[in-house]
């Protein structure tokens, strides 16, 4: 469901670029890397989703999930980030992050479509297990809230269990990590063979998968067996749009310093393989081919 008519009359009057997010959202991070890839110019709409911002009969009235990230473009109201970036990419093409190549543009949109996949069940599962113990728990007023407003089958089932006293039980915790396992085994041999996910450019691929990388890194995934994967988000974490658009987002609207951002682009034990090697790999590669 990309494109949808806003319920909040307001929204539908807004002119030029507004993007409803959350700072620590890896979907938000994808959209926010985009505009900052293109250059952009667009308003903010921060929502601080770890105090309940979204959870508001006003902002589900622009994503009937209230789900972070929503993009308003002159009134039009686009949902689901992978939808956003490839009406970005498409709508704003310079610099274009879509491969020319058919083959290319089908590995872009199957590693897009396993990302949407396993978002619920693996990355947000993992994430809120592993954040549990530090997390402020919902009222009992902000649960009867949220199921007042919420009709997504999925998104009410995780959050009821996610809000129990119970919590995500371990067997639901080891089979997103299972998941994830699989999948960035995946992304690894790919990146093993190749220095970027579909192609010889950085492309909508990327941008899709490094948020997840970061994310779940924070919450103490564990990338040692992946080198490939980590030297290939090491080098990305030194774009300028993921310092912008990740790092100086992460807690909150920006108030890093640009000399802090290089300090904290690369977190512990990231890159087992250094980005130097990587890049001297992917020289080896193009020279092989």
């Amino acid at each position: 469901m990309p494109k949808i008519r806003a319920q909040n009359a307001a929204v539908r009057e807004l002119k030029g670029l507004h993007l409803y997010h959350a700072g620590w959202s890896n979907c938000s991070m994808r959209v926010r890397m985009i505009l900052e890839e293109k250059g952009l110019q667009w308003t903010s709409h921060h929502l601080d989703t770890r105090r309940g911002e979204h959870i508001t009969p006003e902002y589900f009235g622009i994503n009937p999930k209230g789900l972070v990230p929503a993009l308003v473009h002159d009134g039009d109201v686009w949902i689901e980030s992978c939808d956003i970036i490839r009406y970005l990419d498409d709508s704003y093409p310079e610099p274009r992050l879509t491969p020319a190549d058919a083959l290319q543009q089908a590995q872009q949109s199957e590693w897009m479509s396993l990302a949407a996949a396993i978002h619920v069940s693996a990355v947000k599962t993992f994430i809120y297990a592993a954040t549990a113990a530090n997390r402020r728990r919902r009222t009992g007023a902000e649960i009867e809230r949220y199921r007042a407003l919420q009709t997504d089958a999925e998104l009410l089932l995780f959050h009821a269990k996610n809000s129990s006293d119970a919590g995500i039980s371990v067997a639901e915790r080891q089979h997103a990590e299972q998941q994830l396992r699989d999948a960035f085994g995946a992304l690894d041999r790919q990146l093993r063979e190749h220095r970027w996910l579909a192609g010889d450019n950085f492309t909508l691929a990327d941008v899709t998968w490094v948020p997840l990388h970061y994310t779940l890194l924070r919450s103490g995934f564990d990338f040692d067996h992946y080198p490939y994967v980590a030297a290939w988000a090491n080098v990305i974490t030194q774009r300028a749009s993921f310092q912008n658009a990740v790092l100086r987002w992460f807690d909150g609207p920006p108030q890093t310093s640009a000399a802090t951002l290089k300090e904290t682009a690369s977190p512990e034990n990231a890159a087992a393989v250094s980005a130097a090697a990587y890049a001297q790999d992917s020289t080896d590669e193009k020279a092989g081919s």
